[in-house]
């Protein structure tokens, strides 16, 4: 087995002003995979104000392909408020080590922008290639910004006419 590490990144406007998308993208809820379309379920123990461990428990094992496996990840979340930032940090599961940024930049009154960097660090059956890696940051390009884009339906829902309804 080898270990490929995938870096890649995706920035997207989200419909909320950035301090309200802050604390609506960090109030961790067992519903979140949900809202991302993932057919999961997630335990939050908040450790300290900034500081966050989330267990994701998957019906199917996204690395493996076999029918009928299971996933459980750990990830480790720091809180950076006054950044408008957060990192997550898998300490536990098939993607151990892998880390994510998320921070939120301002784009107007009522909009922000989310600017991802992704580092996916993962065991493979072959030595990595640049062509291999590449195609692998793609998908989970692909992937990821598909659940935001899920997300920042849910913000605008959310964010809407009642304005300020989840935080």
């Amino acid at each position: 087995m080898w270990v490929q590490r995938v870096r890649y990144g995706f920035s997207l406007t989200l419909p909320a002003p950035r301090a309200w998308t802050y604390r609506w993208a960090t109030d961790y809820r067992a519903s979140d995979l949900e809202l991302m379309g993932a057919r999961a379920r997630r335990r939050v123990a908040k450790l300290a104000p900034d500081l966050v461990l989330l267990t994701d428990s998957f019906r199917a094992d996204p690395f493996d392909p076999r029918p009928g496996r299971r996933s459980v990840k750990q990830k480790l979340v720091h809180l950076y408020p006054e950044r408008w930032a957060w990192v997550s940090t898998h300490v536990s599961g098939p993607a151990m080590y892998s880390q994510f940024l998320y921070e939120l930049l301002p784009e107007g009154r009522r909009s922000c922008r989310l600017r991802f960097t992704g580092i996916q660090v993962e065991r493979v059956r072959n030595r990595p290639t640049s062509r291999s890696v590449a195609t692998r940051a793609r998908a989970l390009r692909r992937e990821d910004a598909g659940g935001w884009r899920r997300f920042a339906r849910a913000i605008r829902r959310d964010y809407g006419p009642a304005r300020r309804r989840r935080p």
